[in-house]
């Protein structure tokens, strides 16, 4: 009884302790998703040539991440060991039917862009990485806060890659011209300068992912591995 009554009188930890704010900013920087645990990296190359198919995609995985990891953490005492993983598919799968009906509804032409890459959220490892190590073990709250963390960890590096893409391959940021108009000729153009059309290509987008993570390591020594 009194083991009972202790628990009854603990007092309940606040919404944004410390260490619930933890999980949403450690992603942000020394524990990203992206950059350190070398996860959602497809995306990332893929459908970043455009700041807004990065900024939808975003959305998209933090609408996802965030939503089935409280469903898997309400669930998580529910759900047999043996069928967790396929339980996890079907939740994230319908969540992924949801954002893709919305996409084709209110950003037809976004949609047609992102095509098959907003169905392969499915199988993002961040996703569902975060539901196998975090929202099964977890109660709901952290679990959300987690999700956020890691979305905006996501989100941040894609739509970092996607201006310096767009941006330099294009000459527009949300396809509004930057420079000038290119086909005017005015504006930076009219000076001699040209978009360089490798930044809209695969590689380019590894290449600034790779810078990011090298700046990540100068500015903390303690995320370079020791072989």
């Amino acid at each position: 009884m009194s083991e009972v009554a202790e628990k009854i009188k603990a007092p309940k930890e606040p919404l944004f302790s410390k260490k619930n704010r933890k999980l949403v900013t450690e992603p942000l920087s020394d524990n990203n998703p992206i950059t350190i645990q070398v996860l959602g990296i497809c995306s990332a190359l893929a459908i970043t040539v455009q700041v807004e198919q990065a900024v939808v995609m975003s959305a998209s995985v933090l609408f996802v991440l965030g939503l089935g990891n409280m469903v898997i953490s309400l669930l998580r005492n529910l759900i047999p060991s043996r069928v967790r993983i396929i339980v996890q598919l079907v939740v994230v799968a319908s969540l992924v039917i949801i954002v893709n009906e919305v996409l084709k509804a209110f950003l037809p032409d976004v949609s047609e862009k992102l095509s098959v890459f907003v169905g392969l959220i499915i199988t993002n490892c961040i996703i569902m990485g975060r539901f196998e190590a975090f929202a099964m073990a977890n109660k709901p709250w952290p679990s959300l806060m987690d999700a956020f963390g890691n979305g905006l960890g996501y989100a941040w590096i894609l739509v970092v890659v996607a201006v310096v893409r767009e941006l330099f391959g294009s000459g527009t940021l949300f396809g509004l011209p930057i420079f000038g108009d290119y086909i005017e000729g005015n504006g930076l153009y009219s000076i001699g300068y040209v978009n360089n059309n490798m930044m809209i290509l695969p590689p380019m987008a590894l290449i600034v992912v790779g810078v990011i993570i090298w700046i990540q390591r100068s500015r903390n020594k303690s995320l370079i591995e020791e072989h």
